[in-house]
């Protein structure tokens, strides 16, 4: 049987989080930069022990009016303080709450440019490694990301997008472009479906390309969130993948 995990990133002041939760396997909880603070990261991880989710760090650029997802030139020490800080503040919590700390996901523009920098995707890494080095590392198939981790040994999570489209290279379509995401269900089920069962995905442009499908994300912000993290959850199931976490 063909298995995956679905996430979600959660955590980050939207009211959709508890319907949510029951439909998802993993949770990337917001750690107080781009969105949420310690009382809504309790919170979320408290949800997600409820409904047996595995918890994960979500860290990004310390900017919430832009929710993180505006581009910095940070120092390569700068950039390694910002991620293991809010790891460590979520992991506190996760102690606190008798939780395990699960991964780690960069969020929104940190993501995106570490998927294609190598440089900061070695740091981002060491980061994750220096709080912990059993955490699975979530990172965009075929990224820089997921290559630097691999070279030290961590675990990680080969991520494609239920509902953001896709640019030839592999990259996600920015978010600048009406057509970034992906708002019509039979849309988002078809690309989810092709990239689990298929390994590929059709790119804007209308080029079919390769991809590992170890984790689909859903946006917690995106408008049809908790509708299709319910619709994802069924068809999956009908399809016979499991929903297991990494």
């Amino acid at each position: 049987m063909k298995q995956t995990d679905l996430n979600c990133d959660m955590g980050e002041g939207m009211d959709t989080d508890a319907s949510i939760m029951p439909w998802i396997s993993s949770a990337n909880i917001a750690c107080g930069y781009h969105a949420g603070n310690r009382e809504t990261m309790k919170i979320t991880v408290a949800l997600a022990m409820q409904h047996q989710v595995a918890v994960g760090a979500h860290p990004g650029f310390k900017d919430k009016d832009n929710f993180g997802r505006t581009e910095q030139q940070l120092t390569e020490n700068a950039l390694f303080d910002l991620v293991t800080e809010q790891v460590y503040q979520l992991q506190v919590v996760c102690r606190e709450s008798g939780c395990p700390l699960h991964h780690v996901k960069p969020h929104g523009a940190l993501y995106n440019m570490a998927a294609r920098d190598m440089v900061m995707s070695a740091v981002i890494a060491r980061a994750v490694q220096s709080v912990d080095e059993k955490l699975v590392l979530y990172g965009l198939s075929g990224s820089f990301l997921i290559m630097e981790a691999a070279k030290l040994g961590l675990q990680t999570a080969s991520e494609v997008f239920a509902d953001r489209a896709y640019e030839t290279n592999g990259s996600l379509r920015n978010r600048k472009y009406p057509d970034a995401l992906i708002i019509k269900e039979k849309d988002c089920l078809q690309q989810v479906l092709q990239m689990i069962l298929e390994g590929t995905v059709e790119s804007i442009d209308g080029n079919t390309i390769t991809l590992q499908a170890d984790t689909v994300c859903l946006h917690g912000d995106g408008i049809n969130a908790a509708a299709f993290a319910k619709i994802i959850h069924l068809t999956l199931k009908e399809h016979h993948i499991d929903i297991k976490t990494i």
